[in-house]
């Protein structure tokens, strides 16, 4: 009885060690975390990192879209194709969702360019765009040559080229009223979301004051 007795304390000593351990490594993590998260968000203005080059794309409506339409607003863009059945869908439904957050600010945009135009038709874009209740007016879906689409990715916006449509970029790459480009964030990660929100607010700030 007295060895079971033992046996029973020895079991309960390393459960309570045991338990002890996750809840002492559960808050690093949280502290860690939490770190990081003052790390994103408490932040100097964004950097200028590249002056986008002129382009000419067609919007999903037939209408040409360039760089001189875009200029003068605070845009976020990211690549995406129809077909893509990983993170595109993810994407755009992030993109939406930042819609809605900016759905009160005339000037901010967001713009949508397919790796794969040769299927991405402006009916089928259409017809994406309208699964993330996308905004004529707010939210542009670009398609054009794929060659063109290519060197803008890569020359470009430096995401690195399209010739692969599974190979595509899945940042958001946050775009300035002088069309520049002045921060790249991933798309799956929340911290990085609310980071690239944060930072569209300091532009959209900082060439109305």
């Amino acid at each position: 009885m007295q060895l079971k007795g033992q046996r029973i304390r020895k079991v309960l000593l390393t459960t309570g060690i045991i338990l002890l351990l996750g809840s002492l490594a559960g808050l690093f993590w949280l502290n860690y975390r939490l770190k990081q998260f003052r790390e994103k968000s408490i932040s100097p203005i964004p950097p200028v990192l590249v002056q986008l080059p002129s382009f000419s794309l067609t919007e999903r409506s037939l209408t040409p879209i360039g760089l001189e339409d875009l200029t003068g607003l605070v845009w976020i863009a990211d690549f995406i194709f129809t077909r893509c059945p990983g993170p595109c869908p993810l994407m755009s439904a992030r993109m939406s969702k930042l819609q809605e957050t900016f759905k009160e600010e005339p000037s901010f945009k967001l713009v949508s360019i397919t790796v794969d135009p040769e299927y991405d038709t402006s009916p089928v874009l259409s017809e994406y765009a309208d699964r993330f209740q996308a905004r004529k007016d707010r939210w542009f879906f670009l398609t054009g040559d794929k060659a063109k689409i290519h060197e803008l990715a890569k020359g470009g916006f430096l995401v690195g080229g399209v010739q692969d449509v599974t190979l595509h970029s899945t940042r958001f790459i946050l775009v300035d009223r002088k069309a520049r480009v002045r921060g790249y964030y991933d798309s799956p990660d929340d911290l990085d979301i609310q980071k690239l929100i944060h930072d569209t607010r300091i532009l959209l700030r900082e060439v109305e004051s």
